[in-house]
């Protein structure tokens, strides 16, 4: 069982200087939804309750909060509309994942709870071009401290440009995507891109929010697709490939994207088609990073001789993948090293089948930053 923060020490990292009577909700608000981040990082079935334990119930105190009759008072335009919006999803996670427990191993019943952390997160977002606390928020806590982060950081999107941006991808939609565009990129010098693929019966929407902060800390730009089916092309016709094609070209044609750090990454069976699309010979990425997912041997011998050869590959898997054994990471890593690929592997001890957020900023080190 991790040895979690408590909801004293959230509160101490999260909370900004008060600067109206709105920010006695967004205290525990910001506290919650950090709450529900770590929760998905350690959401192992297996120990569930003990990490519904360890986490308290910060809950209670945001929704006290919101029946304070004083909070919000006056303040009824859109600032305190997205802060009751984030809360309201918030909440619906907590009560998702309370009821999740007395099922036993469940896992769909976990993930489906925390569909709503990054609704709640989408709707709070807009707040941190003026508001301190919640510009923070947003940052890695690394460089939460830099005066020059938190001030480029802290400015408005620009029209369809900058911040967060949908095409065609509104929830229960497929084929679209989502990015996140920092606020103050400039045309004139080449950014990294991450392409960030979602798990199974997911949707690039939620899983933009799994990479923004470290984009928006380190200077990245981060498209996430939706896949054209209920999960990635893993098998039959590849529709995916020619998709993501699509937007690729859509993202190169608007943005100044660096051709040498262009990053396929994924989770799940978006891990694993970074390898059915990744290793192809016309791929464009330069370097794929598949997390938490499988492989079957024959991906390997069937792969590009020249795609492959020094081809940098990230392994990420999670010693108590209870989906994915981590035995078949092990020895992807392997095949790939023994077919000429460049390969990092990195073994999480404590990491079940979830998505480790920490390895964004490594995953950008790797492919070189902003």
């Amino acid at each position: 069982m991790p040895d979690l923060p408590s909801q004293p020490e959230i509160r101490e990292n999260l909370a900004g200087a008060a600067r109206s009577e709105i920010d006695r909700l967004l205290v525990p608000l910001l506290v919650a939804i950090e709450t529900l981040s770590l929760i998905s990082r350690h959401a192992d079935p297996m120990e569930f309750d003990a990490v519904m334990d360890a986490v308290g119930r910060p809950d209670d105190v945001l929704r006290l909060a919101l029946d304070d009759r004083g909070v919000g008072e006056g303040e009824a335009g859109d600032a305190f509309e997205a802060v009751r919006t984030a809360s309201d999803s918030a909440l619906t996670a907590f009560e998702g994942l309370r009821a999740a427990v007395p099922r036993g191993v469940d896992p769909r019943a976990i993930f489906k709870a925390l569909r709503h952390l990054p609704r709640a997160q989408e709707a709070l977002y807009p707040l941190a071009a003026f508001h301190p606390a919640v510009n923070r928020f947003f940052l890695d806590p690394a460089v939460r401290g830099s005066a020059e982060a938190v001030a480029r950081s802290a400015q408005p999107a620009r029209g369809d440009m900058t911040g967060v941006i949908h095409r065609e991808n509104d929830p229960g939609t497929r084929g679209g995507f989502s990015m996140y565009v920092p606020e103050y990129y400039v045309a004139d010098r080449a950014w990294p891109l991450v392409v960030a693929l979602h798990g199974g019966s997911g949707h690039g929407r939620g899983f933009l929010w799994s990479w923004l902060r470290d984009a928006r800390s380190f200077g990245a730009i981060v498209v996430a697709p939706t896949a054209t089916g209920p999960t990635w092309a893993l098998m039959g016709e590849d529709t995916d490939t020619p998709n993501l094609k699509r937007i690729l070209a859509h993202v190169q044609d608007r943005w100044h994207v660096d051709p040498s750090r262009m990053l396929m990454t994924g989770m799940s069976d978006g891990g694993t088609f970074c390898y059915v699309s990744g290793l192809e010979a016309d791929s464009p990425f330069t370097h794929l990073a598949p997390v938490s997912a499988t492989f079957h041997p024959l991906m390997a011998a069937m792969a590009d001789e020249n795609r492959v050869q020094d081809l940098p590959i990230h392994i990420v898997h999670g010693a108590l993948d209870w989906m994915f054994p981590v035995e078949v990471a092990r020895q992807t890593q392997e095949r790939l090293a023994a077919v000429g690929a460049d390969v990092t592997y990195r073994e999480i001890e404590d990491l079940s089948h979830c998505y480790p957020r920490e390895v964004n900023a490594v995953l950008l080190d790797w492919i070189g930053r902003g």
